[in-house]
């Protein structure tokens, strides 16, 4: 999978998205400089989010509408969506911004008329998010662009993944990634089970990562190791913010150390591979071998308090101390000398 120029795969880097959100609280300035934190922290990405209240949901109070529990108890979607979204008049400044600081950036549209506002910003990828995962109509007319995609699979089962891959097919789509995710707003780590990351390598065959909804950082570093390629994290300049996304959000340094952190887990993973290492090298004469612990003269038999095996690593590998026993010395040598084959004779 390619953006805006960059590989992803599981051979390169993790692929760090900072999602803006609803972070910017109502200020474009705060978004802005979320973008230019996002860049300062080593994020290859940011993202935000393309909707309005009534692009989203309905202007209703009924019961179905209302928010019980959680971060948003007693609000209506509306009110929340009202609040939360980003103004479109906001994402041209956005974009050149971003483009300026040359991080990239791209959203997530929840209907229509935001990928058309998207378009004409030339956004170089889409993301979809969890919640529209069974919106097969809009990740077809997404597909159309014919730009890559990401698919957030929080709540889908395997079966709704594979119909939504199946859209984002039909409608054109060629570069295509998957992320697992678990849709709770925070979600606690054991919700997670990261061993479906690899099941979802095998199962789908796509480039596959994490959006992460959990506290810190632990969770998505871990993914790294399962196979995931990308991350997405909320961030925010500030966790105690007061918007509706802050409390479960990265904070600069916490970004900046998953920028750091997940691309040491990804070099650590490495192949597999048996042979010595070069920061080994200069330790391998700290290695156990045999020395004799005794003077010899030339002719005398080896028993088996003339050697020990012993650091450093200058004789033979300890695994010939019973092989050395019985054999004699060919010429005299004094105790604390490695045991080498041309000392001996056989």
């Amino acid at each position: 999978m390619n953006i805006a120029g960059q590989r992803i795969s599981a051979d390169m880097p993790p692929y760090i998205i900072a999602e803006l959100s609803a972070n910017h609280n109502g200020k474009l300035e705060t978004a802005l400089q979320i973008i230019e934190e996002a860049k300062k922290a080593g994020a290859d990405a940011v993202k935000l989010q393309t909707y309005t209240a009534d692009t989203i949901t309905l202007n209703c109070d009924s019961e179905e509408f209302q928010i019980r529990g959680g971060l948003w108890d007693g609000k209506t979607l509306y009110q929340l969506y009202q609040e939360a979204h980003m103004p479109w008049e906001w994402h041209k400044p956005l974009f050149e911004y971003a483009h300026q600081l040359g991080i990239t950036i791209f959203s997530s549209p929840f209907d229509r008329t935001a990928v058309d506002l998207l378009e004409d910003l030339n956004a170089p990828a889409y993301k979809i998010a969890s919640f529209e995962a069974v919106d097969l109509p809009l990740i077809k007319y997404v597909a159309s662009t014919g730009k890559p995609m990401i698919i957030s699979t929080g709540m889908a089962d395997a079966e709704e993944i594979q119909e939504a891959i199946e859209a984002a097919r039909d409608g054109g789509c060629k570069e295509l990634a998957i992320l697992h995710c678990v849709s709770g707003y925070p979600a606690p780590a054991e919700d997670y089970n990261l061993r479906t990351i690899p099941d979802m390598l095998k199962r789908f065959g796509l480039v596959t990562g994490l959006s992460d909804h959990t506290l810190d950082n632990t969770t998505a570093i871990a993914s790294v190791v399962m196979g995931a390629s990308i991350i997405e994290k909320h961030f925010t300049l500030d966790r105690n913010g007061g918007g509706p996304d802050d409390s479960f959000s990265l904070e600069p340094v916490e970004l900046a150390a998953l920028c750091r952190d997940s691309k040491t887990a990804w070099q650590a993973l490495g192949k597999v591979d048996y042979g010595r290492k070069s920061s080994e090298q200069g330790n391998v004469k700290f290695r156990r071998s045999l020395y004799f612990v005794k003077d010899m003269k030339a002719g005398e038999v080896i028993t088996e308090d003339c050697i020990r095996s012993v650091r450093p690593g200058f004789g033979l590998l300890p695994k010939y101390l019973e092989q050395m026993v019985g054999c004699r010395v060919n010429c005299n040598i004094e105790k604390n000398t490695p045991v080498t084959r041309d000392l001996i004779t056989l």
